[in-house]
């Protein structure tokens, strides 16, 4: 069966590849030929399955390249983009996919004092969002992007919807959403797409962290036309999907992969 990047020396940037929806993602994309560099934050008990993972997406016959490091420190963002590149060679970025999870899920009133500081608003922020226009410009300032290529980035029904804890979390969402258009027209003149893509419920380990989560799952079935939640692949598949030539001509929006949870 024909790969739709094979032998095209193409490459996926992935921020947040080691688990869940960027996981997911990092295997599709390999599976169509694309090679594949990961950037994640993970402690030395987690890298064993970690690993594992990873070995499964060389089994595509593809580059790989992985790095675990702080996808916001600024010298850590630049010893990565220098190492890709000489590992690229001639090749391209086809994608920069945006999948980092980092934010503080802390509610806004908690008489425990742990509430939501001004100081966890600007941590969610910068890795949730502001990173995704800090790597679209270093990889852009050092000629990384093909000539066709796409930033794509994962958004929630948090950018319009309020859930106790996630304030810091919805912000993001909805700063990732506006950074996402001003790419895409700013960037277009250039060849990028930009697009963000809104999943249904999937569960993943970040979402067992919000808090509710379990209720929240429950409900998102019986919501669901197709009576089941959104899985990292219903969402992986649609990341592959707009890194086809077909899906040139999308730019600036907000894709919904939820398999109509959000219409009911």
């Amino acid at each position: 069966m024909a790969k739709d990047f094979e032998n095209q020396n193409s490459w996926a940037l992935i921020l947040g590849g080691s688990t869940g929806l960027g996981l997911a993602s990092a295997k599709k994309l390999a599976e169509q030929g694309l090679n594949i560099c990961v950037v994640h934050r993970n402690s030395r008990a987690e890298m064993h399955a970690i690993s594992e993972s990873f070995e499964e997406i060389t089994k595509y016959n593809i580059e790989f390249i992985s790095f675990n490091a702080d996808a916001i420190n600024p010298q850590k963002m630049e010893f990565i983009t220098t190492s890709l590149k000489e590992k690229m060679g001639q090749g391209k970025i086809r994608c920069l996919l945006h999948s980092i999870a980092k934010g503080n899920l802390k509610p806004m009133v908690d008489s425990g004092n742990h509430e939501l500081t001004n100081e966890d608003f600007m941590h969610t922020l910068n890795y949730m969002a502001v990173s995704l226009y800090d790597w679209t410009k270093a990889l852009y300032e050092q000629g990384m992007f093909a000539k066709d290529s796409r930033v794509l980035s994962f958004t929630s029904e948090g950018n319009t919807k309020a859930y106790k804890g996630y304030g810091a979390v919805s912000v993001a969402k909805a700063a990732i959403e506006a950074i996402t258009r001003n790419i895409a027209l700013e960037f277009a003149p250039f060849g990028i797409r930009a697009n963000c893509i809104q999943a249904g419920l999937v569960e993943t380990l970040s979402q067992k962290l919000i808090p509710g989560s379990e209720q929240m799952k429950d409900f998102a079935e019986k919501k669901n036309p197709f009576g089941r939640i959104t899985t990292v692949e219903d969402v992986a598949n649609v990341v592959y999907l707009m890194c086809k030539d077909e899906a040139r001509w999308i730019n600036g929006t907000v894709i919904i992969v939820d398999g109509g949870e959000s219409i009911t």
